[in-house]
Protein backbone atom coordinates (compact mmCIF):
# COMPACT_ATOMS: atom_id res chain seq x y z
CA UNK A 1 0.00 0.00 0.00
CA UNK A 2 1.42 3.55 -0.75
CA UNK A 3 1.77 5.90 1.98
CA UNK A 4 0.57 8.31 -0.31
CA UNK A 5 -2.91 7.24 -0.15
CA UNK A 6 -5.02 8.76 2.18
CA UNK A 7 -7.10 7.55 4.67
CA UNK A 8 -9.68 9.74 6.13
CA UNK A 9 -8.73 12.95 8.44
CA UNK A 10 -6.24 14.35 5.54
CA UNK A 11 -2.89 13.42 4.62
CA UNK A 12 -0.49 10.96 5.91
CA UNK A 13 2.40 10.79 8.26
CA UNK A 14 5.76 9.25 7.85
CA UNK A 15 8.75 9.03 9.81
CA UNK A 16 12.15 9.92 8.73
CA UNK A 17 13.40 6.25 7.63
CA UNK A 18 10.21 6.06 5.70
CA UNK A 19 10.46 10.03 3.99
CA UNK A 20 14.20 9.03 3.28
CA UNK A 21 13.30 5.80 1.79
CA UNK A 22 10.54 7.47 -0.72
CA UNK A 23 13.03 9.95 -0.96
CA UNK A 24 16.19 8.12 -2.18
CA UNK A 25 18.12 9.65 0.63
CA UNK A 26 18.63 5.54 1.54
CA UNK A 27 17.92 2.66 -0.29
CA UNK A 28 14.32 1.23 0.00
CA UNK A 29 13.68 -2.30 -0.19
CA UNK A 30 10.58 -1.35 -2.46
CA UNK A 31 12.81 0.43 -4.34
CA UNK A 32 10.29 3.49 -3.73
CA UNK A 33 12.42 6.64 -4.03
CA UNK A 34 10.02 8.79 -6.47
CA UNK A 35 9.02 11.56 -4.14
CA UNK A 36 10.18 14.46 -3.68
CA UNK A 37 11.45 16.19 -0.08
CA UNK A 38 9.55 19.16 -0.04
CA UNK A 39 11.04 21.91 3.17
CA UNK A 40 8.35 24.17 4.27
CA UNK A 41 10.74 26.18 6.78
CA UNK A 42 11.77 30.02 6.34
CA UNK A 43 14.89 30.95 4.99
CA UNK A 44 16.95 31.06 7.58
CA UNK A 45 16.22 27.53 8.66
CA UNK A 46 16.75 26.45 5.35
CA UNK A 47 20.08 28.04 5.11
CA UNK A 48 21.20 26.79 8.18
CA UNK A 49 20.74 23.11 7.16
CA UNK A 50 18.40 21.19 4.75
CA UNK A 51 18.38 17.74 3.53
CA UNK A 52 20.34 17.07 0.04
CA UNK A 53 18.17 17.44 -3.18
CA UNK A 54 15.52 19.25 -1.44
CA UNK A 55 13.02 21.60 -2.69
CA UNK A 56 12.15 24.97 -0.46
CA UNK A 57 8.80 26.34 -0.59
CA UNK A 58 7.97 28.15 2.87
CA UNK A 59 4.41 27.33 4.13
CA UNK A 60 4.13 31.19 4.21
CA UNK A 61 4.19 31.27 0.66
CA UNK A 62 2.36 28.27 0.27
CA UNK A 63 -0.27 29.26 2.45
CA UNK A 64 -0.05 32.90 0.49
CA UNK A 65 -1.12 30.60 -2.95
CA UNK A 66 2.49 29.86 -4.24
CA UNK A 67 2.55 27.08 -6.45
CA UNK A 68 5.01 23.85 -7.05
CA UNK A 69 8.28 24.65 -8.48
CA UNK A 70 7.71 22.80 -12.45
CA UNK A 71 9.93 19.98 -12.02
CA UNK A 72 7.93 19.12 -8.29
CA UNK A 73 4.20 19.33 -10.00
CA UNK A 74 2.63 15.99 -10.76
CA UNK A 75 5.11 13.89 -8.30
CA UNK A 76 4.33 12.65 -4.82
CA UNK A 77 5.58 14.97 -2.03
CA UNK A 78 7.18 14.01 1.72
CA UNK A 79 6.52 17.45 3.73
CA UNK A 80 9.21 18.63 6.10
CA UNK A 81 9.34 21.18 8.75
CA UNK A 82 11.79 21.56 11.63
CA UNK A 83 9.02 19.78 14.06
CA UNK A 84 6.48 18.59 11.98
CA UNK A 85 3.77 20.71 13.05
CA UNK A 86 4.19 23.13 9.73
CA UNK A 87 4.87 20.21 7.49
CA UNK A 88 1.37 18.64 8.65
CA UNK A 89 -0.48 21.97 7.66
CA UNK A 90 1.52 21.97 4.34
CA UNK A 91 0.36 18.94 3.72
CA UNK A 92 -3.03 19.23 4.50
CA UNK A 93 -2.89 22.61 1.65
CA UNK A 94 -1.37 20.65 -1.06
CA UNK A 95 -3.89 17.26 -0.29
CA UNK A 96 -6.65 20.01 -0.98
CA UNK A 97 -5.14 21.22 -3.82
CA UNK A 98 -5.22 18.08 -5.18
CA UNK A 99 -1.17 16.34 -4.50
CA UNK A 100 -0.01 13.80 -3.27
CA UNK A 101 1.34 14.72 -0.28
CA UNK A 102 2.46 13.41 3.10
CA UNK A 103 4.51 15.12 6.52
CA UNK A 104 7.28 14.02 8.40
CA UNK A 105 6.44 13.07 11.97
CA UNK A 106 9.52 15.35 13.91
CA UNK A 107 10.65 16.54 11.01
CA UNK A 108 14.57 17.56 10.43
CA UNK A 109 14.75 17.15 14.38
CA UNK A 110 14.41 14.25 13.88
CA UNK A 111 16.02 13.15 10.22
CA UNK A 112 19.02 14.78 11.41
CA UNK A 113 18.86 12.67 14.91
CA UNK A 114 18.87 10.11 12.75
CA UNK A 115 22.15 10.62 10.97
CA UNK A 116 20.26 11.80 7.86
CA UNK A 117 22.51 14.03 5.87
CA UNK A 118 21.83 17.99 5.91
CA UNK A 119 23.78 20.52 3.98
CA UNK A 120 24.32 23.97 4.76
CA UNK A 121 23.33 26.78 1.27
CA UNK A 122 27.15 26.04 0.13
CA UNK A 123 26.51 22.18 0.56
CA UNK A 124 28.87 21.75 3.80
CA UNK A 125 27.57 20.32 6.90
CA UNK A 126 24.35 22.08 7.53
CA UNK A 127 22.53 22.24 11.10
CA UNK A 128 19.15 22.36 12.36
CA UNK A 129 17.74 26.02 12.85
Amino acid sequence: MSIFRRGQGGPGRVTVQEAAARTGHVSAADGGDDALLLDVREPYEWQAGHAPRAVHLPLSLLAAGAGLPAHAQARPLVVICRSGNRSRQAAALLVARGAEAVDVIGGMRDWAGAGLPVVDTRGGNGTVA
